[in-house]
């Protein structure tokens, strides 16, 4: 990334702030946002390595109509969405640095590519869900299950770790800079 890029003048013009100035001096809100974009990314990842590797192993038996095989499509452009997204956030709140505004302009743009990416992302899951949802829902009430969300209460346990940390480091960054 060129240093003379409008991205790289207004990082260099603008006041050397700890954040971006959208954040207005906020640490607490800078904070906020380091943490769940950090987290949110790992997360996501996660679910996103978890769910292909599930369809990798099942791919010799699994239709392309099967409800399961909707769903884990579904959850993974979700997934994948929610991960290219909020990598592109944490990767400008963790670079971010007005004495370098070359490196800091190149994860404004990288940021700005990878928005259109998470979208269409989204929108296809959102597509998936909206065209399967008819015979989702026959296919639910047809042999309805129940879901005993507490007995899977503590899978949770992990993420949760990663939030915390994820808050730790953004706190120790925030409070460093």
């Amino acid at each position: 990334m060129s240093a003379r890029s409008f991205a790289a003048r207004a990082v260099a013009d603008g006041p050397a702030t700890v954040a971006p100035p959208s954040f207005d001096g906020h640490g607490w809100l800078v904070v906020i946002n380091l943490a769940m974009m950090t987290a949110a990314f790992v997360l996501a990842t996660m679910m996103v390595v978890d769910l292909i590797r599930h369809v990798w192993r099942r791919r010799r038996t699994d239709r392309r109509s099967h409800p399961v095989t909707l769903w884990r499509l579904t959850i993974l452009c979700f997934a994948v969405g929610i991960a290219v997204r909020s990598m592109g956030a944490a990767a400008v709140l963790w670079g971010w640095n007005p004495l370098q505004p070359g490196e800091t302009a190149t994860l404004l743009l990288l940021q700005r590519l990878l928005d259109p990416i998470a979208l269409a992302a989204g929108l296809t899951g959102l597509a998936l869900a909206y065209v399967s949802a008819p015979g989702m829902v026959w296919q639910l009430r047809r042999r309805p299950f129940p879901i005993d969300f507490w007995t899977a209460l503590p899978l949770l346990k992990r993420p949760a770790i990663i939030v915390a940390l994820s808050a730790i480091a953004a706190i120790g960054v925030v409070v460093t800079r």
